[in-house]
């Protein structure tokens, strides 16, 4: 179990490409949206990550040119993957995002926290 009271490394998990239409500047308003709630998880005293940023700049040196390309494909999901199996939790974020959907169910196949509302998480103690 959990101890909810000690700051938590939680996932913040939110459409990055669903709804997008892969168009650049609605997929960064996404990833603006998953960096904001970053942001106000840490204010709360925990460890917010999102995989976003720990892969697109893996993505980029595996040599990916493009949203979706192989290369994009070989570590964005794998990474927010990898990330959950480490993670106390997962905010899920609203909007379409099959990715994300995948998130929440390998967080609670292990028994993970899952919130759907930032305001349900914990703060720090």
């Amino acid at each position: 179990m959990t101890d909810l009271a000690r700051p938590l490394m939680i996932l913040v998990a939110g459409p990055y490409r669903g709804g997008t239409g892969d168009d650049p500047d609605r997929i960064a308003v996404n990833h603006r949206r998953i960096q904001e709630a970053c942001l106000e998880l840490f204010r709360a005293g925990h460890l917010a990550v999102n995989g976003e940023d720990l892969a697109l700049p893996l993505a980029e040196l595996a040599g990916s040119t493009r949203v979706g390309d192989a290369a994009f494909d070989e570590v964005f999901h794998p990474m927010g993957r990898r990330l959950v199996a480490r993670c106390d939790g997962v905010l899920r974020l609203p909007g379409a995002s099959a990715g994300s959907d995948e998130m929440v169910e390998l967080a609670r196949a292990r028994g993970a926290a899952v919130w759907t509302d930032i305001a349900d998480v914990p703060p720090a103690g």
